[in-house]
């Protein structure tokens, strides 16, 4: 019997090893056919490996400038989620203030309760005040704030850093913000591996918002709105060939980002089996 469980478990975990990998599979092949035969869906392989599909989506598809305006995005946001996320962790964890719950609060509500489109509206009218409507910044300063799962994440990593530290700073003369630069940053980094990991992936995916702030601008369009676009062409035929190579060309940087912050992501897992 125990023989036969760990038989049915692994199939069942070869099972959705497979449908997770069978669309991926799908799209690096398809991304070396021709439209045509992307069309007519009759074969698994390539019956020709057009390898030159990559290189069209790169230049006569616009996914040189695409790609340039999805990194701009999600670097900056990633940047600017991990300084506001860490502070307002740090506050939160080494602090004591009015409102200190409900803030928390507040911030858990951000993440659980998704109110989507309804708040895209407000937001873009937002923008439009702040003279930020026609340029990639609107979106970007729009998803930091939405910084609430990369909060909890370093609020978890932060309560495990010893407050004896900041005590002997303290001691040293260090003030608040230099106990913050010099001592828990340093220590937070697998967190802020792992919360920029979050907030680099959500950026790069993200569609509504740039689709929205860039309809007026074409030449800001991400690489997400641009495939989308990519549907149908000039002559209203749809390029899917095309589709094919550019989402496999977006999702090569997901995959760097990862590599680089793997050890930061197996830590919380090893960590959180631990706990």
């Amino acid at each position: 019997m125990k023989y036969l469980w760990k038989i049915v478990l692994w199939a069942f975990l070869l099972l959705v090893l497979l449908l997770t990998l069978f669309p991926i599979v799908i799209t690096i092949l398809g991304s070396f056919k021709t439209n045509a035969e992307l069309t007519a869906g009759a074969t698994f392989l390539p019956s020709s490996w057009e390898y030159g599909n990559y290189a069209e989506a790169w230049t006569k598809a616009g996914f040189a400038t695409y790609s340039f305006n999805s990194f701009f995005i999600a670097i900056a946001v990633t940047v600017g989620t991990l300084i506001v996320a860490s502070m307002a962790a740090y506050v939160v964890n080494r602090m004591t203030f009015v409102g200190k719950k409900f803030y928390v609060g507040i911030q858990a509500f951000t993440m659980f309760v998704s109110i989507g489109a309804v708040v895209l509206r407000p937001q873009f009218e937002l923008m439009i005040d702040l003279k930020l409507n026609n340029s990639l910044w609107g979106v970007i300063l729009i998803l930091i704030s939405a910084h609430a799962s990369a909060f909890f994440i370093l609020l978890s990593f932060m309560s495990g850093i010893p407050r004896e530290l900041d005590e002997a700073a303290r001691i040293d003369g260090c003030s608040q913000g230099s106990i913050y630069v010099k001592i828990i940053l340093p220590l937070l980094t697998p967190g802020l591996g792992v919360a920029g990991l979050f907030a680099f992936r959500g950026a790069w995916n993200e569609y509504l918002l740039p689709f929205v702030f860039t309809l007026s601008k074409p030449e800001l369009q991400t690489l997400t709105v641009g495939l989308a676009n990519l549907k149908y062409g000039i002559s209203a035929a749809a390029q899917t060939h095309y589709m094919m190579a550019g989402a496999c060309l977006s999702i090569l940087p997901m995959l760097v980002v990862y590599i680089f912050a793997n050890k930061s992501f197996m830590q919380m897992t090893a960590g959180s089996l631990k706990g």
